[in-house]
């Protein structure tokens, strides 16, 4: 390969990278200490909320450092930030504390 193809091959593996968190995914089961509080988030932008046993659909999308929940019912809309330990948690003052990946 000549040497601006292989440049060319390395600025589009680190675009790639930077765009999908280079691996990192919010994709898993996340509980709070007590587990009154489970989130389980799946491909496709579909999650699950759980508290205190009463299940909400929902859809998520990720923007930087925020995972934008948007559930049915009474939840409605919540953002979670995204830690660099891979923790969420909820906005200031919310029911949510932090949440922390049980499965992948």
């Amino acid at each position: 390969m000549k040497r601006r193809e292989v440049t060319l091959m390395a600025a589009l593996a680190v675009m790639g990278c930077v765009l999908t968190g280079c691996g990192s995914s919010v994709q898993g089961t996340y509980a709070d200490g007590s587990g009154s509080v489970l989130l389980d988030v799946r491909s496709g932008g579909e999650a699950k909320l759980t508290f205190m046993g009463d299940a909400a659909p929902c859809s998520y999308t990720v923007e930087g450092e925020k995972l934008n929940l948007s559930c049915k019912g009474d939840l409605g809309k919540v953002a979670f930030t995204i830690h660099d330990d891979g923790s969420l948690t909820g906005p200031p003052g919310s029911f949510v504390s932090a949440l922390r990946k049980t499965k992948s």
